[in-house]
Formats: structure tokens, sequence, C-alpha cells
């Protein structure tokens, strides 16, 4: 459970952040929220989908690590095997939050990357933001911006039809079976369908380029699978 508080330079002015990847620091999860603007770089390492909690909640693009609960295929013990992390993982254990109607930034105090004597430290002895933090504020700024624009493009792909359910059925070597759905797609076919004027306003809007890099990276779920049967035929 999280523990977001305020973060200032005088009850956490000792305080460390422990910048590697691994199994220990709380990252095996199977997926993580991304955004239009990151999908890009992302499409070169991951499945980059769509989901929708319920009826009522908006659609949200997502970048798939795993097949289950608490599977993360790109992490080992000491490191994460992808030259591309999202930002999602990366601000950790930072986060942004409000302060009144002011932005700030917030720290999850129960995080296992704290510390005090080891990693990067947050602040400087004479208390002002440390290079690192001054990095982290950048990234956090890029992660709100970027999450605040799902909105507008999920709801254009809504507008023109574009998003489609999919179900995807895995038989591993070892014969175990594995199924991903409720999650979401661009049609491609739709997408092709579209006439000049739709594309234009899609074009119009910088939303072509991430909806072909969504398509382009749905040719990493061989990888993942592959990658799913490297890690159980390790552990026998």
């Amino acid at each position: 459970m999280a523990n977001p508080v305020l973060l200032n330079n005088i009850d956490h002015k000792d305080l460390r952040v422990i910048t590697r990847h691994g199994s220990d620091m709380d990252e095996r999860h199977p997926f993580v929220p991304t955004f239009p603007n990151e999908f890009r770089a992302l499409q070169a390492h991951y499945p980059i989908i769509f989901r929708k909690e319920s009826a009522s909640h908006p659609f949200e693009p997502i970048v798939l690590f795993g097949f289950e609960a608490d599977e993360n295929l790109f992490l080992d013990e000491k490191d994460w095997d992808a030259a591309t992390i999202p930002l999602l993982v990366q601000r950790l254990p930072f986060l942004i939050g409000r302060n009144g109607g002011e932005l700030m930034i917030h720290i999850d105090l129960d995080s296992p990357r704290l510390s005090k004597t080891e990693g990067e430290p947050i602040f400087l002895p004479e208390g002002g933001m440390s290079p690192y933090l001054e990095h982290v504020n950048a990234m956090l700024v890029t992660v709100h911006q970027g999450l605040e624009s799902n909105a507008a493009f999920c709801d254009a792909l809504v507008r023109h039809d574009l998003l489609e359910g999919f179900s995807l059925d895995i038989t591993l070597e070892d014969g175990t079976k594995n199924r991903l759905d409720g999650f979401y797609t661009i049609n491609e076919d739709r997408l092709g369908a579209l006439d000049a004027a739709a594309l234009d306003s899609l074009h119009h809007v910088g939303y072509l380029g991430p909806i072909y890099f969504q398509l382009a990276s749905l040719s990493n779920f061989r990888a993942l699978i592959d990658r799913k049967n490297a890690r159980r035929a390790a552990r026998g």
C-alpha cells in the first residue's frame, strides 16, 4: 500500500533513492499506464494496448509487461531487460499530487527504493533540490501532461470507432494455457477505411503517429510469449 506525502527538505533531508531495478523494488506489475507521446519509444519493446476499468471509466493506454498478476517478464532480481523503461516506472517513488490547487511533488514513504545510506540524494546538504530531484521534477511534469493528454486521444479513437476488444489465447511450450482478455486495441481495418477528412483531422492533432506506433507494438506479443516460455523453463 502506497503512503504518499508532500515532499519537503526538512522531514526528508536525509532520504536517498535507490535507482536500480529489480524484483525487490516493487516493480512486479503486469502493466503501467502510458500516453501517446511515449508510444514511439515504447513500441520497440512492449505491446501497447488499452483498458477500461468499467463502463463509467474512460479508456487509457497501458504498456504490457506480463500476462498474470504480479508478473513482469522484463524484470529479474537486479535488472530490467529493455533499453527503454516507461516513465511511470522511472518516476518511482515520486508522484504528482495537489496541495490545495497547486501541483507538488509527493513521495511514497513505503517505497523500497528509499534509503538513508545508498542511492541518489534528494536534497543538497544546504536544502536545495539535488540534480537528481531536478531530473525527477522534469519527468513528473512530462508524465502529468502526458496522462492528461490521454482523454482527448482516446475520445478521438472512440469518435472514429477505432477501438475494439480483443482476446489472446496463449499455449506455452509446457502446455500451460493463458488467456488475455478484457483489453482493447485499434482496429486496423477501420483505420484504413477512414476518409481523407477523418485522417486529416487525426493528423492535425498529432494522433496518427501514436496510432501507428500502437499498432506496430502488437508485434511484441510474440517476444513477450517467448519471455514467458523462457521464464517457465528456467524455473523448471
